[in-house]
């Protein structure tokens, strides 16, 4: 019998067990001995799902008890993360996940969060965090698809200490996701991972995302107007911009980035970039079609998100190789200090804001200019009051938006194609 047999037939057992069946009754479904049931009972109870592979993984040493070459290695990587944090090809994470990633990659076993995090106050690696007030930003509220897709990058390390930005994006509504590995994390890999999303997910209302140079158009250039605002004009979609340092506000990608990676990355090893793929893929395929998410009331996202038809971008769309100016919105969450509000590397002065207040920014593109207007709500909110207005710089032509090329006859293939994925899950695990 091969390893996946015997693997099955033992988790099949388990299954029984957990499921209130007595040793001798499961020892006469699965025709084995009531011996050979306990000997897995023990080895799940002791290693969890893992135990039950052929040859255990239970570690040789007592669990609570780094070996000293790990702390010896948390140590270095975080230093390397720390030295790599501004480099403008590297990703920006230095916490006990990144950490995690990079010990997976080098073939050491990880320790813990907690013990990361006591590993690196022992050494005198981490800062005191510093208590602040809450602060409120304002913010959408959807209540159908396609109106909100969150986008961010998570940290991922392959053959040691090579980093991948690995882009996911989600519908907010119907828990819909999408993502793509990256080598780098630079604008132009931000917009073809975008046009990938517009391509699978639809256009939505409102793109959100965070503030890395990637997004933005970095950090040098006064009312820089980077390449992932022109292109969210170009296709209709409205950018927005989290508040800086705010994860909070990303939440829905964020809490997706935590299955993404213990079902991706936390179950194998890579060495290239191009092994990545068909295990996320089949990950994909599989969140879309699972039917427990609390909020969905047991549809699927892929039920939920094509009830009603997205505007899907065309499959043949190809990134201009000069975005012009076109009329549409970009919004940003900020926070008011001393009454001035900051984005797009300038810093606008709003009396009307109270200092540590979230504000909405709305910058509005028509065909005779630009308009910046400060909010104390997002759009949706039923009451909200223009705290500023100001022209903004703009030193180029803005053109009438276009529709851009959509691919609607596309939603037929995909609910057919979902249910291909449904069929071939078992044999792809």
């Amino acid at each position: 019998m091969s390893e996946a047999k015997l693997v099955g037939e033992r988790e099949q057992a388990i299954h029984f067990l957990r499921s209130g069946y007595q040793v001798k009754d499961v020892a006469s479904a699965l025709r084995r001995s009531a011996s050979w049931v306990r000997k897995w009972r023990e080895r799940y109870a002791q290693d969890g799902w893992a135990g039950l592979q052929s040859q255990s993984r239970a570690p040789c040493h007592n669990s609570r008890q780094t070996l000293p070459e790990v702390e010896q290695a948390v140590r270095r990587i975080r230093s390397e993360l720390e030295a790599a944090q501004d480099a403008p090809d590297q990703l920006h994470y230095i916490g006990p996940r990144a950490i995690q990633c990079r010990l997976e990659g080098e073939g050491l076993p990880p320790p813990s969060v907690p013990s990361i995090e006591r590993i690196l106050r022992r050494a005198g690696m981490t800062h005191a965090r510093q208590g602040k007030a809450e602060v409120h930003y304002p913010h959408l509220h959807p209540t159908q698809p396609h109106h909100l897709c969150q986008v961010d990058i998570v940290p991922c390390f392959i053959a040691g200490k090579q980093s991948v930005a690995c882009y996911n994006a989600i519908d907010v509504v119907s828990r819909y996701p999408t993502g793509r590995p990256y080598v780098q994390k630079r604008a132009e890999d931000s917009a073809n991972f975008l046009i990938h999303v517009w391509q699978t997910l639809g256009i939505p209302t409102y793109t959100q995302m965070d503030n890395e140079s990637c997004f933005s158009g970095g950090y040098t250039h006064a009312g820089v107007l980077g390449r992932v605002l022109r292109l969210g004009l170009y296709v209709g979609t409205e950018i927005v911009f989290s508040p800086i340092r705010h994860p909070e506000s990303n939440s829905s990608v964020e809490r997706f980035h935590q299955d993404y990676t213990e079902h991706v990355w936390r179950t194998t090893t890579y060495t290239a970039l191009e092994q990545v793929e068909p295990q996320s893929a089949r990950f994909m395929n599989a969140f879309r079609l699972r039917r427990d998410h609390s909020a969905l009331a047991g549809r699927s996202p892929q039920e939920c998100h094509f009830q009603s038809l997205p505007r899907l971008l065309a499959d043949d769309f190809k990134l201009p190789e000069h975005l012009p100016l076109t009329e549409g919105r970009v919004h940003f969450m900020r926070l008011s200090h001393d009454h001035s509000v900051s984005l797009l590397n300038l810093a606008w002065q709003v009396p009307r804001a109270e200092p540590r207040q979230g504000v909405w920014a709305t910058l509005a593109f028509t065909r005779r200019g630009a308009t910046l207007r400060v909010f104390d709500a997002a759009p949706d909110a039923k009451h909200r009051s223009c705290l500023a207005r100001f022209p903004f710089p703009v030193h180029e032509p803005i053109l009438a938006l276009r529709p851009v090329s959509l691919a609607q006859e596309q939603h037929d293939v995909l609910m057919v194609d979902s249910v291909v994925k449904v069929l071939s899950l078992d044999t792809m695990s």
